[in-house]
């Protein structure tokens, strides 16, 4: 089964097509990076503009690239949410005019299923049931996956997201945006534990919270700034990749020794992040668990993530249609 995907949850337009949901046929994205970076982060109606005069294009291209035509194609996957409602709104209207004009059924997508799918693509063995860390710019959860469409939430954060708090302390520390990969960067050079950092406390068990880690952050740099103290930036960059990953990978593994799991997933943006890859894989490796990661062209937004976990939706049975809506929030 062959299906055309597309998402445009915030500032990614992508389209892809794969086959049987583990088949990448095709993607294409048109990424909106360098126009968002002038402003330090996505801005909405722009991103929604950009959308409108790419996504045609995209589509196109990505069945062109697939060498396959609408016609051969089987369904429609959209992302509905959650994420930006003008962007997400631009992808699902497009969708679901190709579905009406075509009479190929319509998936709607849940973004973060998505992104646990995008591991279904890199790994043919890996099938539920498993733990899932989903970590991005919006989301940082903790996911027991029954099955391919049943996704049980077991924490989450309760402030900022990983994602978001990496790009937040990037950019107090001088760096563009996106954040995380120039972290990533400056870290190599760093000394991880010359600035003392806290692992911030919550009162769920697997819950999250990055609020009060960025504002240690901005403390030591502006400390740094009244003492006349030269800042290491490498170091701080160092310090807090290295907190944010401890708060990770520790609520993550507790979940799985007490659920019983012994296969790890990761997904989303921050899963491209060098030493949470690391530390999880040598973390598991000594417990005797098994952890997938997908490459890092799967890691950000992207539609072919959205058509692998398409295709478990349409055996599932869940299809849209002329309602079909978008949502700036939507529960697993």
């Amino acid at each position: 089964m062959k299906i055309l995907s597309i998402e445009t949850s915030c500032d990614e337009t992508s389209a892809a097509v794969t086959e049987n949901g583990r088949k990448l046929l095709s993607v294409v994205t048109a990424s909106q990076v360098d126009e968002h970076r002038l402003y330090g982060g996505v801005v909405p109606e722009i991103a929604s503009r950009r959308h409108v005069e790419a996504i045609t294009q995209v589509c196109d291209t990505a069945l062109s690239e697939a060498n396959v035509a609408l016609a051969g194609v089987d369904a429609i996957a959209v992302t509905v949410g959650p994420g930006l409602i003008g962007a997400l709104l631009v992808g699902v209207n497009f969708a679901k005019g190709v579905s009406t004009s075509t009479g190929l059924p319509l998936i709607p997508v849940h973004h973060v299923k998505a992104h646990v799918a995008a591991n279904y693509l890199a790994h043919p063995d890996l099938t539920p049931p498993f733990l899932c860390l989903t970590a991005s710019g919006g989301h940082t959860l903790v996911l027991n996956v029954s099955t391919y469409t049943d996704l049980q939430l077991i924490g989450t954060t309760i402030d900022d997201a990983a994602g978001e708090a990496f790009d937040k302390a990037a950019r107090a520390m001088g760096f563009p945006y996106p954040g995380g990969v120039f972290i990533d960067s400056a870290a190599k050079d760093g000394d991880p534990d010359k600035y003392k950092l806290p692992i911030p406390h919550t009162s769920g068990e697997f819950d999250f919270s990055f609020s009060g880690l960025k504002t240690a952050v901005l403390n030591t740099i502006n400390t740094a700034k009244q003492r006349g103290d030269t800042l290491d930036v490498p170091s701080l960059a160092a310090s807090f990749r290295k907190t944010a990953v401890a708060s990770l990978t520790a609520k993550l593994l507790e979940a799985a020794r007490k659920l019983g799991s012994t296969t790890i997933v990761l997904s989303g943006g921050v899963a491209a992040n060098e030493l949470l890859r690391s530390k999880l894989s040598a973390e598991c490796g000594s417990r005797g668990y098994r952890l997938y990661y997908p490459p890092l062209s799967l890691c950000g937004d992207n539609a072919a993530m959205v058509g692998a976990a398409g295709y478990f939706e349409y055996l599932a049975g869940n299809i849209g249609g002329a309602n079909t809506d978008a949502f700036a929030e939507l529960a697993i």
